[in-house]
């Protein structure tokens, strides 16, 4: 959304685009699982009179809507993509399957997950992270508003410090939510690192890639 009250903002579509063509121009194969559930999540049953299970397909309809937008924004600056969804809906994207998905990538095509797992009461973190291990991705790179894992929240605390490296352990023993805790246990069990860092910050996915000290690396 940007800083728009409604709807998409382009230039941060557009940004998202470019950066991702940053890396992909460098070899990188990229698989992309984009958030959106929370236009529902989180709200109370009784004030909405709509369940959680119904709220939570609601949400992966969303992350389908800005998938098909993300998609968008790729083949303006000329990146083939796939759009694939856990939730049929063939006459906008292909129905995710697992070994199609690691050949779109081996041709050098960004692949778009939807819909996450396709299951009610998991969140997008957690489809990141199973897709992630499906494909035998190297890395996870989380994408946020901040530029990494810090002591506490910085845009609440002031005081709060910056990790550069934390393992997966420190990250449980000092309750830092990276992300959702079944999406994190995924990743602690299968030794798949997460790198979080500042998606809205252009070029920062490019440094990320190549190396350079950008956000915070879980390990």
């Amino acid at each position: 959304m940007g800083d728009k009250s409604y709807g998409f903002d382009t230039d941060v579509i557009a940004q998202y685009a470019h950066d991702i063509k940053s890396i992909t121009d460098l070899g990188v194969q990229v698989a992309v699982v984009i958030g959106g559930g929370n236009i529902y999540r989180g709200m109370n049953e009784a004030d909405t009179g709509i369940e959680r299970a119904h709220g939570d397909y609601m949400g992966m309809l969303a992350t389908v809507i800005n998938g098909m937008a993300l998609q968008a924004g790729l083949e303006k600056v000329g990146i083939y993509t796939r759009l694939q969804s856990a939730i049929k809906m063939e006459q906008i994207a292909e129905p995710y399957i697992r070994r199609r998905a690691i050949r779109h990538l081996e041709k050098g095509r960004v692949v778009i997950f939807g819909a996450g797992t396709g299951n009610p009461y998991f969140t997008t973190d957690t489809a990141g992270s199973l897709r992630a291990i499906e494909i035998n991705a190297d890395v996870i790179l989380k994408g946020t508003r901040v530029d990494g894992i810090y002591t506490a929240d910085p845009e609440k605390d002031p005081t709060a410090t910056k990790y550069n490296v934390i393992s997966f352990q420190e990250c449980l023993t000092n309750n830092l939510r990276v992300m959702d805790m079944t999406a994190f246990t995924l990743c602690m069990e299968n030794n798949l690192p997460i790198i979080v860092f500042d998606m809205n910050k252009e070029d920062n996915l490019r440094m990320v890639v190549t190396g350079e000290k950008v956000g915070t690396l879980v390990r």
